[in-house]
């Protein structure tokens, strides 16, 4: 399989969901702006529309979306638990976090902070609505330690990814010690190190 990915950005998501699946893959890093990949190919002939991540399977296949990639990874090995399993409610309850994490927070909020054609009143709207979610996100993980309850699942890969940014993003997590909390267990798995530190995050 081939990941498709640019450093920090929600491709460190599936990244990380391959590394704690322990499937083997080759990394290709694409330029968000000049959309090159570092093998020198244009990456809009893997995926048409230039966004990462994408996943490219042995037989030329290639997947988008993360929420989906993820779950394809984690079908792959039902043994690591990452995902509970399809037709159960658990994996419906799953895909209710994933689909919230992408919506709700990382397009609905995070993504019009970056851009630069976001007004400073914008920015401010955002930033209020994205504090309305993180107080939502913190007060389930007063009560869990994951999204899922007590055990780790590709959703708790996913929102640590998007927190990353809310630095740059100058969000700040101190209001919601469950999620730093999170934050922390999250960061502190092999997998998750191992991602980070190939996409040159942490050294």
């Amino acid at each position: 399989m081939k990941l498709y990915y640019t450093p920090g950005t929600s491709s460190l998501f599936p990244h990380i969901a391959l590394r704690e699946a322990g499937l083997a893959f080759e990394k290709i890093k694409v330029d968000e702006h000049t959309k090159l990949m570092d093998n020198g190919g244009d990456y809009r002939t893997v995926n048409h529309l230039g966004f990462v991540p994408a996943l490219e399977l042995d037989d030329g296949t290639v997947l988008t979306e993360g929420a989906a990639i993820v779950q394809y990874i984690a079908d792959q090995v039902p043994e690591q638990q990452l995902a509970p399993p399809n037709g159960t409610l658990a994996r419906t309850k799953l895909q209710s976090w994933l689909n919230f994490i992408a919506s709700e927070v990382q397009m609905g909020c995070f993504c019009p902070l970056f851009h630069s054609a976001t007004s400073d009143a914008a920015k401010t709207m955002y930033r209020e609505r994205l504090a309305y979610r993180l107080a939502y996100l913190d007060r389930h993980l007063a009560q869990h330690d994951y999204l899922l309850g007590k055990e780790f699942s590709l959703a708790d890969a996913y929102v640590f990814v998007v927190l990353n940014w809310a630095r740059p993003a100058r969000v700040d997590l101190s209001p919601y010690p469950h999620i730093l909390a999170h934050r922390k267990r999250i960061g502190a798995r092999p997998a998750a190190r191992a991602a980070m530190q190939a996409e040159g995050l942490i050294f």
